[in-house]
């Protein structure tokens, strides 16, 4: 059995490094992004009335089911290893692609589905997490992020091109194929990131409820004050995006009458935008300010571009919105790295697994939160043409005040996030201090344990306990001293 688990660790080209992620989830979300506009098509057909109702409804379940299973999947590939996991995720992420022109509906009950397995980013993470060091960790974060922004600079442009020259049939066929490559890449050049040593202790280990429950996660999140409020964070900040993900295309089209060209160049130029976020001035802000302060300025960002886009109806206003967003952009993998130093080496998959279960759950909620308010104001999109007339030709009086409302709220509950955020504690510098607060965390954490029946020999996400004393320099040094990024 050992053996084979060698064999299986010396499968894949070169050793395991933040590139292998790189490119799983660039292909991934390619293909993904190339069906933004037969997707809108397509969803559109199927339900022509009260559309974002239902894509609020399918995200929903699928959003759910993501919340539950990411902490199981997440434990399992601190046990068995993350190559494994990684085929499993894409795979489900993936399926329901071929669908698409072949049963609508099959497609949508796949698409609920597929998110009890398309936790990718949970993987990722603990991937990267095992391939780097701490201090390099943010960094490597900004990178994958990157990537994510960057599939999705040309591929819904490639996809609006090829729909409109050659039809939805051959973007489905070529998202596919790109959905496979991904496939046969970690099948055949992916090597496992977890170390052998670690594997083989715990190969066959038991994986307790406990680790599994999402919600036992999440009560676990609520014993450790630093962990509860960088997850507080994260929900606040991730519902409004992930329901501006959802229906932003549809509102650009409709009320500030972009064509089709516009908005896939519109979605070239944020991603190209967030790129540089996520990679330089990631880097130089974490090395300047710190980790918690990017944290901040990141929110910040967010809560301007969604005020924006909820009063803003002319086309320029979207534009300087848009850069703005490819600034807050930062938030996600500096959150990332501040929760990578709150866990073990072996604890990265659960931890990074709680995040992107957050995540999942705002996917789901976001989208049916945007869908309502949309509903609510009257500004339900029942034809996929632009419609007519001028701006301010509308039926309702409040609409012309705020063409967005979702995008205000939205931006209220982004403050409520960042007001959460400033009481985030910085890591500590000084060795005196790390000891009590170490001390004082242990004897909680006894009296926590004997409640919740946690094994005393599982640190707390958070906990000083996992966390080295660190010097000074590190603290303001947490990046890749890496010339290549």
């Amino acid at each position: 059995n050992q053996h084979s688990l060698l064999g299986w660790r010396k499968q894949g080209i070169g050793r395991p490094s933040v590139y292998h992620a790189v490119v799983v989830i660039f292909l991934e979300f390619f293909a993904w992004g190339l069906l933004t506009t037969p997707m809108l098509t397509v969803l559109h057909e199927t339900f022509p009335q009260h559309t974002f109702l239902m894509n609020g409804l399918i995200q929903g379940v699928k959003g759910l089911l993501s919340f539950m299973s990411a902490p199981l999947i997440g434990a399992l590939s601190d046990v068995w290893g993350r190559r494994s996991f990684l085929l499993v995720t894409v795979f489900f992420t993936c399926a329901p692609i071929p669908l698409m022109r072949l049963s609508p509906w099959w497609y949508f009950a796949m698409i609920s589905m597929s998110g009890a397995f398309s936790v990718t980013f949970s993987v990722i993470f603990a991937y990267v997490a095992d391939v780097t060091e701490e201090r390099e960790r943010s960094t490597a974060y900004g990178l994958v992020s990157a990537t994510f922004a960057a599939s999705l600079v040309t591929s819904p442009a490639i996809g609006a091109y090829l729909s409109a020259w050659y039809g939805d049939n051959l973007v489905v066929l070529v998202a596919t194929l790109i959905a496979l490559a991904d496939i046969c890449f970690i099948l055949l050049a992916v090597p496992e990131s977890l170390p052998d040593k670690m594997r083989l202790n715990t190969w066959g280990a038991p994986i307790s409820w406990e680790q599994a429950d999402p919600f036992a996660s999440l009560r676990k999140v609520g014993q450790d004050s630093t962990v509860l409020l960088i997850c507080i964070t994260v929900f606040l900040s991730y519902l409004p995006e992930a329901g501006q993900y959802s229906s932003f295309f549809l509102y650009l089209r409709q009320v500030v009458h972009f064509s089709s060209t516009t908005i896939a160049v519109f979605i070239g130029a944020v991603g190209i935008l967030s790129i540089v976020a996520q990679t330089l001035f990631l880097a130089l802000l974490m090395r300047t300010l710190g980790n918690k302060n990017t944290v901040l300025l990141g929110l910040g960002f967010q809560i301007l571009q969604l005020a924006w886009y909820g009063f803003g109806s002319e086309p320029w206003m979207m534009w300087a919105a848009g850069a703005v967003a490819a600034m807050s952009s930062i938030t996600f993998p500096a959150v990332s790295a501040l929760v990578s130093q709150s866990a073990d080496p072996d604890k990265q998959g659960v931890v990074q697994g709680m995040i992107t279960g957050i995540r999942g759950l705002c996917n789901g909620l976001g989208p049916a939160l945007y869908g309502f308010i949309f509903f609510l104001f009257n500004v339900e999109l029942n034809t996929m043409d632009p419609i007519q007339g001028d701006y301010n030709i509308d039926p309702l009086p409040l609409q012309t005040l705020i063409p967005g409302p979702p995008f205000l709220l939205g931006a209220c509950t982004v403050v409520i996030a960042f007001l959460v955020a400033l009481f985030i504690p910085e890591k500590t510098s000084s060795s005196s201090e790390l000891s009590l607060s170490s001390k004082s965390h242990l004897d909680s954490k006894e009296s926590m344990s004997s409640l919740a029946g946690v094994h005393l020999n599982t640190p707390l996400p958070g906990s000083d306990e996992e966390n080295p004393p660190t010097n000074s320099d590190e603290d303001f040094e947490p990046l890749l001293q890496d010339s290549i990024v």
